[in-house]
């Protein structure tokens, strides 16, 4: 069984870090004082348990009154394929959408464009490098 919650603890952010420092540093290559940033501090962290086990993350900031933006989404590469993608993502639209947002925002890495795009987000950029990795912006108006 799989839940995200919210990270209420420094042991829950902890867990978040971990994951992120897992898939983007050690799997990707993203240097560290990149993937850990000054917003870490004020951002909301969300976790994916199996049990006690967390296996994904993600977090959500208001970049601008109305306007969260859905940042460092990533699951440990043995569970993926398992929808936690759009479990984490669903988690985060509707906090979101709990918080009054009129639209979420993010930065895609280039291949996971159609993942996001099947959540309903659409691309407002042409591509861009961010770490060396090929992103492209996209966008979501909340109902």
């Amino acid at each position: 069984m799989f839940r995200v919650e919210i990270a209420k603890t420094d042991k829950d952010r902890e867990s978040a870090f971990s994951i992120r420092k897992k898939v983007f540093v050690e799997e990707q290559g993203v240097p560290l004082n990149l993937e850990l940033d000054e917003h870490d501090e004020t951002a909301t962290h969300f976790v994916i348990y199996t049990t006690d086990t967390p296996i994904g993350a993600g977090r959500l900031r208001e970049t601008d009154a109305g306007t969260g933006k859905v940042e460092r989404v990533c699951v440990l590469p043995e569970f993926r394929g398992r929808y936690l993608g759009n479990l984490i993502m669903n988690s985060l639209e509707e906090f979101a959408k709990s918080n009054e947002l009129k639209k979420i925002i993010l930065n895609s890495q280039s291949y996971a464009v159609p993942f996001y795009e099947k959540l309903g987000f659409v691309i407002t950029s042409p591509e861009f490098m961010d770490a060396d990795i090929p992103h492209r912006a996209m966008e979501k108006i909340l109902n």
